[in-house]
């Protein structure tokens, strides 16, 4: 199916890279417009690159730089930066937050949003966010519903959840991908990709050349 207006909302500067680049840079390359709503800046990461080239008090303007250049590599057109502090999104107040998901979703009026699946995402901001997007779209009347595609990766999600039910294939979109993982210098500077162990051409495609989704059943 092809999507007209895809607003992708995630907690984290990196958070669009490794399992959604490429299904964003593929939606573009066929008409879509695409908003990354960005909730933090994620001013809170452990990496200040290898070696460090960052502090905690500059972090937050480095990271941005890298998100606007990953989603220059994707193509993206439209990036919000929702101003929310890193690591604190579940003990955000549920009206602000919700707020600010509800002012997008009135704004844009998205066919499909792409969030991380709640319970099944690993970091708390991961699964706060995706709870917070699903309680708001769940507020809609059911045929005012956008498609909502989920990223899963906890252990065992799928004895939970099943297996995903939306499966790309990504292999033409993997120089945009490439890019947008790399972009994050500070975050993945020490990762396979970017260091000693660098991946091979067989190897990246092996690795990265498909991406999974879970649509979600309200």
């Amino acid at each position: 199916m092809s999507y007209k207006q895809v607003l992708v909302i995630l907690p984290h500067p990196d958070d669009e890279a490794f399992g959604l680049a490429g299904t964003l840079a593929m939606y573009i390359d066929h008409g879509a417009h695409v908003t990354y709503a960005c909730l933090t800046l994620g001013e809170m990461g452990r990496n200040m690159g290898v070696p460090p080239f960052a502090t905690r008090v500059t972090l937050p303007g480095i990271r941005k730089l890298e998100l606007e250049q990953s989603c220059r590599a994707i193509g993206i057109q439209d990036l919000r930066l929702m101003g929310f502090h890193d690591k604190t999104i579940e003990f955000e107040d549920p009206t602000v937050l919700d707020g600010c998901i509800e002012d997008l979703l009135e704004e844009l009026s998205p066919d499909l949003v792409v969030t991380f699946y709640p319970g099944y995402a690993v970091h708390p901001d991961h699964d706060a966010c995706g709870a917070a997007v699903i309680r708001t779209i769940a507020k809609l009347p059911a045929h005012l519903r956008p498609t909502v595609h989920c990223i899963a990766f906890a252990n065992n999600h799928e004895q939970a959840i099943g297996k995903a039910d939306v499966i790309h294939d990504v292999r033409e979109y993997l120089p945009q991908k490439v890019a947008s993982i790399t972009a994050h210098r500070s975050q993945f500077q020490a990762a396979e990709l970017l260091g000693n162990k660098q991946l091979n051409d067989e190897q990246i495609v092996e690795r990265f050349g498909q991406e999974r989704f879970w649509t979600y059943k309200f």
